[in-house]
């Protein structure tokens, strides 16, 4: 059975949500291009309302909230710039050497990160899964699956929308730049799933301790 302190639960969500709001409101005010703008935060906007909806009867580990949150703010910042001209990809780019602004890279990276330990906690709570080999190769599988999802979104935008669409897609030129976003995405899944498992299976026995007591214990 879930733990059923709501509001000590649901403190750290509403944080999380004002905090993603209130970048949502800086990343709309005159971004570099509107499109873009709304094409990068659409993810945003889909999973606002979802998490909102589903925070009393499915809500999730507190590791999970701070990973959405982050990636969501990475992805408005990415907006309001565009990938290609953030201040941060540029500061990179002079203090590495890099031929171009790789922020575009850090979102690919944290677009395998964060939705794989999303992934994990809905295996563990919803299927027979325990954590092991089957779970880490499911979760890295789908997040590919995901990644390559969002690669052809970009390629539909393309096609669409012709020039229009280069700043969403952010390629700059890379003729490997696809292949580079799913590699990264792969890599997040992979380390998150390394460096924070331990972490989330503590929250997740103190999220709903009955169901997943015998599940966990390893």
């Amino acid at each position: 059975m879930i733990v059923n302190d709501t509001k000590s639960h649901l403190r750290l969500p509403l944080v999380l949500a004002a905090v993603v709001l209130l970048g949502l409101v800086w990343s709309g005010i005159g971004p570099y291009d509107r499109l873009t703008w709304f094409l990068e935060v659409l993810p945003v906007l889909v999973a606002l309302p979802l998490l909102a909806w589903t925070a009393r009867s499915f809500p999730l580990t507190p590791l999970a909230y701070v990973l959405i949150a982050v990636h969501a703010l990475i992805l408005m910042y990415g907006g309001h710039y565009t990938y290609a001209l953030t201040p941060f990809g540029d500061w990179m780019q002079d203090v590495f050497g890099f031929t171009r602004n790789h922020y575009d890279r850090i979102g690919h990276l944290m677009q395998g990160f964060g939705p794989a330990i999303i992934a994990r906690e809905l295996l563990l709570r919803t299927s027979p899964l325990r954590p092991g080999k089957w779970l880490f190769a499911l979760v890295t599988l789908s997040i590919l699956g995901v990644s390559a999802t969002y690669e052809f979104t970009e390629w539909w935008a393309a096609v669409a929308g012709g020039d229009a669409a280069g700043a969403f897609l952010g390629t700059q030129g890379d003729v490997w730049d696809t292949q580079w976003d799913m590699f990264l995405a792969g890599c997040g899944a992979i380390v998150a799933q390394v460096s924070l498992s331990r972490v989330h299976d503590r929250q997740l026995l103190v999220l709903d301790p009955a169901k997943l007591r015998d599940k966990l214990h390893h």
